[in-house]
């Protein structure tokens, strides 16, 4: 967890307070101390035209990876990063992941790790390649969707997930229209949307310009080579990078505390353009 003083209220009760405002409400409201100060921003209302919040998240080395050249990435971030991870899950209507993830892991995205509501998960599969056999598709738990294009082949729903067509992104961005995939989870009701990864999926949404933070946990960890966090356009000149405010907060972990990196991006994709 977060380390923290809480000032006399006991991490179960802060937390009863944090999700209370998971449908709504005034963050000013939270009790002060770290882990308050940490997620009021997750829960802040909507400021962009979509109705939408978007935190992204990644998990990487000290190097820059996300997984070994083989895919293996469970977990990169130790214990605090896993209890970050469940708490983003039950703050947020849905949870984004890529079919890449999918594969490679399997996750139920659930919040077994923490007590709160689990979201909607919503894969991301473009060309609509996943079978029904991993647990998202079949193992009771939380609605799923899966959002692919519109002219992919392949039947909906896929076991216990419902389709959701969407146009793909316009020519060169790869993947699907990130801004009509929030207005159509917008037209649902789930307006606060946790991006938990792959790298590739999280590169997409901070190329159209569609989170509003990003948590970025750093182990201490070195791997010499891998998959990349990021995915980005290249850049000619450092001033065209984007640039950013961060805090940072350390996360509990055995063997070395992680770092996390808590970015403000409101829109911002590199560039230096909104979205």
């Amino acid at each position: 967890m977060v380390r923290a003083v809480m000032e006399g209220l006991g991490i179960e009760a802060v937390w009863d307070a944090l999700r209370g405002l998971r449908n709504g409400g005034d963050p000013a409201s939270l009790p002060p101390c770290a882990l308050t100060d940490l997620f009021a921003p997750v829960l802040a209302p909507p400021t962009a035209p979509d109705g939408c919040r978007v935190i992204g998240r990644l998990a990487q080395t000290l190097d820059g990876r996300i997984a070994t050249a083989s895919g293996s990435s469970q977990w990169i971030g130790g214990r605090g990063d896993i209890l970050h991870t469940h708490r983003l899950r039950a703050l947020c209507h849905a949870v984004i992941i890529g079919a890449g993830t999918v594969r490679q892991d399997d996750p139920r995205l659930t919040t077994r790790e923490v007590p709160g509501e689990s979201p909607v998960r919503v894969v991301l599969d473009t060309e609509r390649r996943l079978s029904p056999e991993y647990r998202v598709f079949r193992d009771g738990g939380p609605p799923t969707l899966l959002a692919c294009a519109t002219d992919a082949p392949g039947p909906d729903p896929v076991g216990a997930a419902e389709g959701l067509r969407l146009p793909r992104a316009p020519a060169g961005g790869g993947g699907l229209d990130i801004p009509a995939l929030l207005r159509a989870l917008a037209a649902r009701g789930l307006t606060r949307l946790f991006v938990e990864g792959g790298g590739v999926t999280v590169s997409r949404f901070l190329i159209a310009g569609c989170l509003d933070r990003l948590h970025v946990t750093v182990a201490p960890v070195l791997l010499g080579s891998g998959i990349p966090a990021f995915t980005l356009p290249e850049v000619g000149r450092i001033a065209d990078g984007l640039r950013f405010a961060w805090r940072i907060f350390p996360l509990e972990s055995e063997g070395g505390g992680d770092v996390l990196f808590d970015i403000a991006l409101d829109r911002a994709r590199p560039g230096g353009r909104t979205g």
